[in-house]
């Protein structure tokens, strides 16, 4: 690409030999993808160059009043090598989305998707090909302009890095346990729940430590006026097979419009299954188990692609789902869509970009 800058390192890390203990998120590739922009210029000097550490100033608006941004999705190695990204054109579509709730300057997702590629094709050598594996990608947008007052920065960066990861849950594709928050909430609608803003997760932090000193692994988020709706865990959206229906809540606003979320509704309805998108309340959820109609709980996001429920528990109640096992449905959507992005099975949406 003519207009992007590539810097090579000379001093390549070390790549880790047992895939096995890659853990998530804590190794990073060699290089890194980066422009920036200035008011009146706008996106400029694309770049790929060695990974390293940023020199910014402590007055940079990003660190007072957290105009930032990010997205996450990965890049997989099929058994005869080839290189898939899933669905990368709607992660950048969504960063747009969070851009403008934001006051920050939107990208071309075209031409992002053609710079990670480039990025991708220096890189690819640390793609691993263990089953579970992948190599993950994060988009960041940043505000940078070094001022006090509280304002829409005229200075962004905007950087992509990459990191080799394992399977997101250490004990792999086990019914996880989840905690029904009710006394913290993570938005209200109005607010910045539907983004994939750095505050929102920053909020989710104080309920996500009490859970995981209960012995959870996720929390799951009420609405934040009445407290009673389900919203989503914090990374991922929630489906409930409830009588023989698929049903996840509404996108009403505060609620992160997840890619594999949509991927497995249009999945559904090709299966033939009955989908309702709606409100669902936790009182609904607990009723549905004690007469018999919940018959499967899974949530679904890019890191974990869908993680089944085994056990939730709200106040002081607890329910077992599916005697605490991994359900049909559940199942099949995690094979088709592991399926499709590692090539084992015909990409019949057109959800796979190939490098």
């Amino acid at each position: 690409m003519a207009d992007l800058k590539v810097t090579l390192t000379d001093s390549p890390k070390a790549k880790c030999e047992d895939e096995s203990k890659l853990g998530f998120g804590k190794l990073f590739t060699d290089h890194m993808f980066i422009m920036e922009y200035d008011n009146g210029l706008g996106w400029h000097d694309a770049r790929i160059e060695p990974y390293h550490d940023f020199v910014l100033d402590p007055a940079s608006l990003v660190f007072h009043y957290a105009q930032t941004m990010f997205e996450g999705l990965k890049a997989y190695k099929t058994e005869n090598g080839d290189i898939h990204l899933f669905r990368p054109h709607e992660n950048f579509k969504r960063m747009n989305t969070s851009a403008e709730r934001m006051c920050a300057p939107e990208i071309d997702p075209d031409l992002m998707v053609e710079y990670l590629k480039e990025l991708i094709r220096v890189e690819r050598d640390w793609i691993p090909s263990s089953p579970g594996t992948s190599l993950y990608i994060r988009p960041t947008l940043m505000a940078t302009e070094a001022v006090l007052g509280v304002k829409a920065s005229d200075k962004y960066l905007f950087y992509i890095i990459l990191s080799p990861v394992g399977a997101y849950y250490a004990h792999g594709l086990e019914p996880v346990r989840i905690y029904v928050e009710d006394e913290y909430v993570r938005s209200v609608r109005g607010g910045t729940g539907f983004t994939k803003a750095g505050a929102n997760y920053a909020i989710s932090l104080k309920a996500g430590e009490k859970a995981y000193q209960k012995g959870f692994s996720q929390v799951l988020w009420l609405d934040g006026v009445e407290r009673k709706n389900i919203e989503e865990v914090g990374a991922m959206n929630m489906f409930f097979i409830i009588d023989g229906v698929l049903t996840t809540p509404k996108l009403t606003g505060s609620i992160l419009p997840g890619i594999t979320r949509a991927s497995i509704l249009e999945m559904a309805e090709r299966e033939g299954l009955e989908v309702s998108e709606r409100i669902v309340s936790i009182d609904e959820l607990f009723n549905a188990h004690e007469e018999g109609k919940l018959q499967e709980v899974f949530g679904t996001g890019t890191a974990a692609v869908v993680s089944p429920v085994g056990e939730m528990v709200w106040k002081n109640k607890s329910i077992k789902i599916n005697e605490g096992k991994m359900g049909k449905y559940t199942q099949l959507f995690y094979d088709k869509l592991t399926g499709l992005q590692l090539g084992k099975i015909e990409d019949e949406y057109g959800w796979i970009v190939k490098i």
